[in-house]
């Protein structure tokens, strides 16, 4: 089972994510402190790293800049930035997020945008057996 980390403050993101992703097998965590993510990431398997834009003191394109220097290319958990405005798709691709969905958060694209992130979380886990 794919497991997604979620960094948002706001406990209505949070909820808006786990509600889009009820349908799939994925096994959701809720992170509120953006400056634990790498450390989290460092302590557990994590598929994909769901990011709001705006979270605490710290903006989603810099949890996205922090993922990408803490991690190898291999390793890396897939990452989506949850947008506030469709112009922000800018800042999605300048901070290097694999995909970006706009809020609210329709649950098709959240899913499209986490697409891949299953069949490969299963050959990853073949693998390790």
């Amino acid at each position: 089972m794919p497991t997604a980390l979620v960094v948002a403050d706001a406990s209505w993101v949070t909820n808006e994510v786990r509600s889009a992703l009820a349908v799939g097998s994925w096994r959701i965590e809720e992170i509120t402190d953006p400056a634990t993510v790498t450390d989290r990431l460092d302590h557990s398997r994590v598929d994909a790293v769901i990011v709001d834009m705006q979270i605490a003191s710290q903006g989603g394109m810099a949890v996205i800049r922090a993922i990408r220097q803490a991690t190898d290319e291999p390793t890396r958990p897939r990452t989506v930035l949850l947008l506030d405005r469709s112009a922000d798709q800018f800042l999605a691709r300048r901070a290097g997020a694999d995909a970006a969905v706009l809020k609210p958060i329709n649950a098709a694209e959240l899913r499209q945008a986490l697409g891949m992130v299953p069949s490969s979380a299963a050959t990853t886990g073949d693998e390790e057996e």
